[in-house]
């Protein structure tokens, strides 16, 4: 290493000159956390440091074995190099490089930690316990993880993640251990760490290198001992656009023609998990401008979304949807989003807001798209009024998509085969399972629906007073493709497995 630091010429030198080096020998994760960077200049390799980090650096270079020149360089052109190696060498985009010691980033070293430390013992404020804490938040968030399921056993603990919609083990702890982190949780989630006899829910925010995160905390006490679960929820500019929820293009299309509508009502169905809100959002933020006075009511506020107002439910001081939903109205609204019909009383109110001017989007819970006629018409909702206000639903589900560098060719029997109406030699694909996709086999999901327009051929059906499966084979002959045809399709495409399709319903019809 040279000894002389030559200060850098801020004359010759724009603060986009300068590009990351990627050199072989050299760890640039550990580099950049020690404030060093390298670049080069008239193809000449070149240390670059900052006088904010003049001491962490030097102490870091010294280590190493490079014999480049060393420039200081001012805090815009050493921020902006910083930023172009962050996009570069980091995973994804959350795994920005903490500036601190209070992560543990790979797995197996969470292992080697649980196992050497003394102090895990201790309380849930003691330093191990916060560090693998938050080193379990940072390695959900790396994966893409929605949930982490915190377990307790009769002999031990256990920690899954939820990844593209399934459940899958991440570690083992000690009993004593789950119990300080469980406390530990409770802490930052300000719940009581002494209640453990009943259901607790809270909310907290982590942060990891400037990027905050929500998460929903709900504790449930069983046989065992309490068990957690947090949800991570999505930033706003995380919301995909319609085109990246994965839904086939012509059915995007017919979602625009129905969101330009100024009055009326929108639906999506699906179970739990089917990422109907997500979708919702996606509406929500293709339609919202400065012109339009945007209120939604949701239980709970699972995006944060800019231009919306959004009220949280609240049953401990009476406000319910249908609470909810008659003040929003004296609000001058234009697009009214309510976060589940469950009972009649909202639906009235809802039918009722689609009827005076208003868009109302919400969701419902049915198993297909043409039995949110019968569901509504059970709650007690004149079927004219229906045929009048409802504009289209949506039924939806996820599917995973095989990792397309380990997913394999199989033959499936000729009773299944029969079954979905194919040829015998049909070229067919089931998961395996690689590093690249963590050895599940998937990669991703993608979200597959059927789009039911309330169309005047349905106004019709609907007079006839036709029941939902009626309604649904004159749709089929009309030319509407079901979930079960979109899964079939990508059976045949080699995007997903058999059993997944089968999963997911493929043969619901």
């Amino acid at each position: 290493m040279k000894q002389s630091i030559e200060f850098m010429d801020i004359k010759k030198l724009q603060r986009d000159d300068l590009e990351p080096l990627a050199e072989e020998g050299i760890e640039y994760r550990l580099a950049i956390k020690n404030h060093l960077l390298f670049s080069k200049i008239e193809n000449e390799n070149i240390v670059v440091l900052n006088e904010n980090y003049l001491s962490d650096a030097l102490n870091y270079l010294s280590k190493l074995s490079v014999d480049y020149d060393v420039y200081k360089a001012d805090d815009l052109i050493f921020e902006s190099l910083k930023n172009k190696y962050l996009e570069k060498f980091t995973d994804n985009e959350f795994d920005h490089l903490p500036s601190n010691n209070e992560l543990i980033e790979v797995e197996s070293d969470l292992l080697e930690f649980i196992q050497k430390s003394q102090d895990l013992l201790a309380s849930e404020n003691s330093a191990p316990i916060i560090k693998l804490v938050n080193s379990l938040f940072f390695q959900a968030l790396k994966k893409g993880a929605s949930d982490i399921h915190i377990q307790t056993m009769q002999h031990d603990g256990e920690v899954r993640f939820r990844i593209d919609g399934v459940l899958k083990k991440h570690i083992n702890l000690e009993k004593h251990i789950v119990n300080s982190v469980i406390n530990r949780i409770k802490v930052v989630s300000n719940l009581d760490i002494s209640e453990k006899r009943i259901p607790q829910d809270g909310r907290t925010q982590i942060s990891i290198s400037s990027k905050t995160v929500d998460v929903r905390v709900s504790t449930l006490p069983t046989y065992y001992g309490e068990r957690v679960v947090m949800r991570i929820l999505m930033q706003s500019e995380s919301i995909p656009t319609l085109e990246q929820l994965g839904f086939e293009e012509n059915l995007t299309k017919e979602f625009y023609k129905l969101l330009h509508h100024s009055h009326g009502m929108i639906l999506v169905t699906g179970p739990t998990g089917s990422g109907k809100s997500t979708t919702l959002h996606s509406f929500l933020q293709y339609m919202s401008t400065p012109e339009k006075n945007i209120i939604t009511i949701e239980d709970p506020v699972e995006y944060n979304s800019p231009n919306v107002s959004q009220i949280q439910t609240n049953d401990k001081v009476g406000l319910s949807f249908a609470m909810g939903l008659r003040s929003i109205l004296r609000q001058d609204p234009d697009i009214i989003m309510v976060g589940e019909i469950r009972d009649t009383e909202t639906a009235k109110i809802a039918l009722q807001a689609a009827l005076t001017g208003h868009l109302l989007l919400s969701t419902l819970h049915t198993n297909n798209a043409t039995a949110s006629l019968t569901r509504l018409i059970d709650m007690g909702i004149k079927d004219y009024l229906l045929s009048s206000t409802l504009l289209g639903v949506l039924a939806q589900r996820l599917v995973r998509i095989l990792c397309p560098h380990c997913k394999e060719k199989t033959n499936m029997s000729i009773d299944q085969t029969k079954e979905l109406e194919l040829s015998n030699d049909t070229v067919f694909y089931t998961s395996c399972g690689c590093e690249h996709c963590d050895f599940t086999g998937f990669s991703g999901r993608k979200a597959v629906g059927e789009l039911f327009v309330v169309n005047n051929s349905v106004k019709e059906l609907i007079k006839e007073r036709l029941n939902d499966t009626e309604i649904r084979n004159a749709m089929r002959v009309l030319g509407m493709t079901t979930i079960s045809d979109t899964l079939k399709e990508m059976l045949v495409k080699g995007q997903t497995s058999y059993e997944e399709a089968l999963r997911v319903g493929l043969l619901d019809g």
